[in-house]
């Protein structure tokens, strides 16, 4: 691991040379200048944690360097004055210094604020992270132009800007209802950047038995039950100010149903083992990929629970019916893709394999073309995406079984038809492309002699 590194810039030689000592004996790697010239570069250059920074230096003003470096967003800078006053103290906060010290200090005193500075920069860059990897993970963007996906974003725009305390989300599996989640959280909560600043916590209602379930919604007291060696919150409690998603909430127990409602209607939780209800601001967003009215009639589902929910709901509607979002959307993951992998060859899928996948009615929506296509991007190494790189259940060949009987090797024209010049040209272009250009394989590949492989590519200008 490299070591946290500062930039001591002081016309003091004695200054320089104590708190270099001190510093390096705390494990930090310390550069000393007398800042005589070009200090700017010089700090730039090496690219410093945190400098330490004379307010008096010859011929300029250390606070006219502060401006600048704070200007080009240049790491943290603690200024260093013999000027007892608090104006200079203040001038230098305001521009962005992150401390100052007032000449002579105590080296014990300086130590802990860097110390303290450095817990800081570290908690940052945590922060950065996390909002980083939960970008990836929970995608802010809901991708689609098709006329069912404005509508759904528009209904979205809405309920946000209202604020609305509760939202029943339905849809197939796959169909996306987490990422629609998220991005409803998002617009609830997000700051400049598009990333809620509030937590948002999701929890899979039909993942854990009624007796944890609960403990984790509402959490407990100690002493509450054998194991409660200690007081826990609840994701209600966790996730106060923010959302919780309750996903697949048609798998609750009807007991437990009776306590959200509860929750919902009071906006209040108590822990198991508790005696006083504890006061909750949290946005409850609920998910599932049943018909909940068909579950009510059925006596699975709280009525009064279900109406609770479903004042303001959203439905996503199956891939098979936007059509239009296809191509957009496997473009979308063939870069993300492309890029996780460092697959920059691929690029593109051809017009004929586009209209299969439109064609396909993709039962397990976008989560199985998500999957489809990560698996496309590791496996081929070719420009472009055709026909034959498509699984067999996709070009209707057969309906289930691996791909390697002979049956399987007969493609089926797609009913919208194809170009048999662009197909003949993809499966020439694909052979080199599997063979490292090496015409004689690439021949074999094909089943076709040499020089009849070498007219097909002087056919299609591929020589």
């Amino acid at each position: 691991m490299s070591k946290k590194r500062i930039l001591l810039v002081d016309d003091d030689e004695l200054i320089r040379m104590v708190l270099t000592r001190a510093l390096e004996e705390e494990g930090y790697e310390v550069r000393a200048d007398s800042g005589a010239e070009d200090i700017v570069n010089k700090i730039r250059s090496w690219f410093p944690d945190v400098v330490l920074l004379d307010v008096n230096l010859p011929g300029q003003s250390g606070i006219d360097i502060l401006q600048e470096l704070k200007s080009k967003g240049n790491g943290q800078v603690i200024m260093l004055t013999a000027d007892d006053t608090a104006e200079t103290a203040v001038k230098a906060m305001k521009l962005g210094a992150a401390d100052y010290f007032t000449k002579p200090f105590n080296i014990e005193e300086v130590k802990i604020v860097i110390h303290k500075l450095f817990e800081k920069i570290h908690l940052e860059h945590e922060v950065e992270h996390l909002r980083k990897v939960n970008s990836e993970l929970f995608d802010k963007k809901m991708v689609g132009e098709s006329a069912a996906m404005k509508e759904l974003k528009e209904k979205i725009d809405k309920i946000a800007e209202a604020h609305v305390s509760s939202v029943l989300i339905t849809g197939e599996s796959g169909s996306g209802k987490e990422v629609v989640a998220r991005y409803l959280h998002n617009k609830m909560f997000g700051d400049s950047s598009g990333v809620a600043t509030e937590p948002f916590i999701g929890i899979n209602c039909a993942a854990l038995p009624e007796s944890i379930l609960e403990s984790e919604l509402f959490g407990y007291e100690k002493g509450s039950f054998t194991d409660a060696k200690s007081d826990r919150k609840g994701v209600f409690e966790l996730a106060n100010g923010g959302t919780i998603l309750l996903d697949e909430i048609g798998e609750m127990n009807p007991g437990l149903q009776s306590k959200l409602l509860r929750v919902l209607e009071e906006r209040t939780i108590r822990r198991i083992g508790g005696k006083g209800d504890k006061p909750i601001d949290v946005t409850v967003l609920a998910t599932t990929n049943k018909n909940i009215s068909e579950a009510v009639k059925r006596g699975e589902f709280r009525s009064d629970l279900f109406y609770r929910l479903s004042t303001f709901y959203l439905y996503i509607p199956p891939l098979r019916e936007r059509r239009d979002d296809v191509a957009v959307l496997a473009r979308y993951f063939l870069s993300h893709f492309a890029s996780k992998y460092n697959k920059k060859i691929i690029r593109d899928f051809s017009p004929e394999a586009l209209a299969i996948m439109t064609a396909y009615d993709w039962p397990g929506n976008v989560r199985e073309m998500r999957n489809l296509i990560e698996r496309l991007i590791v496996l081929e190494n070719v420009e472009e995406i055709l026909p034959v790189h498509l699984p067999h259940w996709l070009t209707g060949k057969c309906t289930s079984g691996p791909r390697d009987s002979v049956s399987d090797k007969a493609f089926v024209l797609p009913e919208e038809g194809i170009s048999l010049d662009d197909f003949e040209k993809d499966l020439l272009v694909q052979a080199l492309n599997k063979t490292g250009h090496n015409k004689t394989l690439a021949a074999k590949l094909l089943k076709m002699s040499y020089d009849s492989f070498r007219y097909q590519l002087k056919k299609f200008g591929l020589e």
